[in-house]
């Protein structure tokens, strides 16, 4: 054997084993994730602010949290819809765990929400119904929304603070403090 075959055949060999490992890598990261049931999701609209605009958002919840960007980039206004257990082949819809760049004003329009926050041990629900909004913080809050009602969940969320062109949702692992 000529040294020529043998270096290309030593170099297909490391590139197949980094091939090999970065599909390995890939794979794992992806069953980490939490990924949703039963969702179907459409963007409706995504602007840039014309003029640099702060956003500030003080919500009052037992105890006050105050939610500022400064110089908002993209905002995204998108429907989703979070299908019921009925409706889904006897699978709760899920959005998977989450968070978002920015803060999102999330409009219930029918159905019921079940909510959970992944920094709280206990798991506990906190439920949104049709014709409540509420606030998510984003900026790394990470959450999971399920329905576990008997009717589609529908809601409405405009999301603030996007990167330009960039992803307003960000897949996060399971965190592990429920026990779905």
């Amino acid at each position: 054997m000529n040294g020529s075959f043998f270096r290309t055949t030593l170099s297909a060999h490391k590139l197949a084993f980094f091939i090999i490992i970065g599909v390995v890598t890939t794979a794992a990261g992806a069953v980490l994730m939490s990924p949703g049931s039963g969702v179907v999701a459409t963007v409706f609209a995504r602007a840039a602010f014309a003029n640099p605009t702060d956003i500030k958002f003080k919500i009052q919840d037992g105890n006050q949290e105050v939610i500022q960007v400064t110089n908002a980039r993209d905002t995204v206004v998108q429907q989703i819809t979070i299908k019921s257990a009925s409706n889904n082949l006897g699978v709760v819809g899920t959005t998977g765990w989450h968070s978002h760049p920015g803060p999102v004003v999330v409009l219930v329009t029918a159905g019921e929400m079940s909510f959970y926050d992944s920094d709280d041990p206990t798991c506990t629900v906190r439920t949104y119904t049709a014709g409540q909004a509420f606030v998510d913080s984003g900026q790394g809050h990470v959450h999971i929304a399920r329905n576990e009602g008997t009717i589609n969940l529908e809601l409405w969320a405009t999301y603030f603070d996007v990167p330009s062109g960039g992803a307003f949702r960000i897949d996060v692992p399971v965190p592990g403090n429920c026990a779905f």
